[in-house]
């Protein structure tokens, strides 16, 4: 885990008197709604979903929570966030896949960036299904979708 400029971070003390530094998460602090967001989102897109925090999954529906909660961000959409910009999925047949988490084999056709207050808090994936063959190209909702999902959560960390 890297701490980069201008993350919020945690400062506690043990008893032993050594300072501890801890990387906050708004994100995460905002796990429930994260995962009803993850939940309302599969259902509506129908596919896998996952929400990241900077660093990691803090939300999952349609696919095994446990494999996938706390999977490291990979380094694709860690450029993904810091340039800001959407992925889509071209075509069927595109080379071009993005693997949201590190040691997943499931690839994202469509992954935004969270904004809250202008920065990079996290980011939205849906996930293309389980066969690897199998590539989609995101529908005009599924795009309404997912940028409604990653708007929604910027907000909510706002208030």
């Amino acid at each position: 885990m890297r701490i980069r400029e201008g993350d919020p971070l945690e400062i506690y003390t043990s008893p032993e008197g050594e300072v501890i530094f801890r990387k906050y998460s708004v994100l995460g602090e905002m796990g429930e709604n994260a995962v009803q967001v993850a939940e309302i989102m599969q259902r509506l897109a129908g596919c896998g979903v996952l929400v990241f925090d900077r660093d990691h999954v803090v939300a999952a529906a349609g696919v095994p929570k446990r494999e996938y909660h706390e999977r490291r961000v990979s380094a694709t959409l860690e450029e993904l966030m810091e340039s800001r910009h959407p992925f889509y999925a071209a075509a069927p047949d595109s080379e071009k896949h993005l693997r949201p988490a590190e040691g997943m084999e499931r690839t994202a056709f469509a992954c935004l960036p969270i904004l809250t207050a202008g920065d990079v808090t996290g980011a939205v994936a849906f996930l293309d299904p389980a066969e690897p063959a199998q590539v989609t190209v995101p529908s005009d909702l599924q795009r309404s979708l997912i940028s409604a999902a990653a708007q929604f959560l910027g907000r909510q960390m706002e208030s």
